[in-house]
């Protein structure tokens, strides 16, 4: 061991007339770990709605949208069978969009209108209610004097509600693509019945989408032989930018291409804006602390006058004297931010194991707080206290190198 750090192990202990300077030391320390702590706990949980909120999204929405430049697709057998043979591509299924009113005995709603090809749509995003579609039409086809009399529809729970419907229940859906009469324009409307419910866990999507086949889509919406567009489903979610990029160059079809997080970027970046912001306002608590260190270096270096004196004169360099400070303040640095990420990485592992801390359903979509630790974020939360805290160390350490020994020893 060099004599800087001997010595600068010696001064972090502090003598029986220096326990104001300990103490100093201590609620350091503690500064350091509660800052470190408080960041990776907080990164940790936002991280966790991002992830959360992205499942929630890609679990209704596909990962590449392909619609036309104008118009609808008629060639859409062909190009969906283009789509799959593209590296990369999980599946695809051709769909039709259109904004539709339902109205129930109690109420009527405006309602996105989504058909879907059940037999097509394997995919877990809308896997239930391609389902419930399958069921009800193999029932409707086999089941003789059934009491099934209409077209299944599914809906999400909370439109459901406020249409107060439940499962069999019949319900009216007014298109706006209707006839053209002498009296004017009239709208079409079909009766479909309840065939099942969902719920995706936000409110934006369990309010509004209601999911019918495509066939009946067609029909009641007027498309005969004709999509809206086509969804995507990519193997890596993060490369369905390029995905989507080669789709367009191999389709001879003029078309759009818009992955998932073109659509959402919005929301997104806010996310990360806000991640970013609660990284910086969390360091001010690090920087206290850094702040901390800096006057506990100062006071040591101002009672160790006369001791750094004698060290130059036997022949200390400033630069020895500067390591002996910032070894000491790296310790108190180390040691909070050890600790710190600790209690930080031991509070993640018990929110996410046993969930205490509830939150309102009422309020947000979720009723606990998720929580994703990611090693790259634990790094650069300790990476940068670390920082600090030797940005801390460098005036004390260069004032007690500037100290002249002969003024230290005679005034000292």
């Amino acid at each position: 061991m060099g004599f800087e750090f001997f010595i600068g192990k010696r001064y972090l202990r502090a003598g029986k007339k220096q326990g104001f300077l300990s103490l100093i030391t201590l609620l350091s320390i503690a500064g350091v770990t509660v800052g470190v702590m408080a960041l990776i706990v907080v990164i940790a949980v936002m991280a966790g709605f991002e992830s959360d909120l992205k499942s929630r999204i890609l679990g209704v929405e596909s990962h590449v949208v392909l619609k036309p430049e104008a118009g609808f697709f008629s060639d859409y057998r062909q190009i969906l069978e283009a789509v799959e043979n593209i590296q990369g591509v999980e599946s695809a299924a051709s769909f039709i969009s259109s904004q539709v009113m339902l109205r129930s005995e109690t109420g009527v709603a405006g309602a996105a209108l989504k058909g879907i090809d059940p037999g097509m749509t394997a995919e877990e995003p809308i896997k239930s209610a391609a389902l419930s579609l399958q069921k009800w039409s193999e029932t409707d086809s086999r089941i003789a004097g059934s009491k099934i009399s209409a077209p299944g529809i599914v809906l999400g729970r909370e439109l459901a509600g406020n249409l107060g419907l439940v499962e069999g229940d019949t319900v009216y859906l007014i298109s706006p693509r209707g006839i053209v009469s002498p009296v004017g324009h009239i709208p079409s409307m079909q009766r479909f019945q309840v065939a099942g419910l969902f719920e995706f866990g936000m409110y934006e999507y369990d309010a509004s989408l209601a999911y019918i086949s495509l066939k009946n889509a067609q029909k009641i919406l007027r498309m005969p032989g004709f999509v809206t567009g086509i969804e995507v489903w990519t193997k890596d979610i993060f490369k369905a930018g390029q995905i989507a990029e080669k789709i367009i160059k191999r389709l001879d079809t003029p078309c759009r291409a818009r992955n998932w997080m073109q659509m959402n970027r919005n929301l997104f970046s806010a996310l990360k804006l806000e991640k970013v912001m609660m990284f910086i306002i969390l360091t001010l608590i690090v920087l206290v602390a850094a702040f901390n260190i800096a006057s506990t270096l100062i006071m040591t270096v101002m009672q160790k006058k006369r001791d750094i004196a004698i060290l130059k004169a036997m022949g200390a360099s400033n630069r020895s004297i500067q390591r002996i400070f910032v070894f000491k303040g790296m310790v108190i640095g180390s040691t909070g931010t050890v600790l710190g990420t600790s209690l930080g990485l031991l509070l993640c592992f018990l929110l996410k194991r046993y969930q205490f801390i509830k939150l309102p359903r009422d309020v947000y979509y979720i009723n606990s707080l998720p929580v994703m630790l990611e090693t790259m974020d634990v790094f650069f939360i300790a990476a940068s206290a670390l920082m600090i805290c030797f940005a801390a160390t460098l005036y004390p350490a260069r004032q007690a190198a500037r100290i002249n020994p002969v003024e230290a020893i005679r005034y000292g």
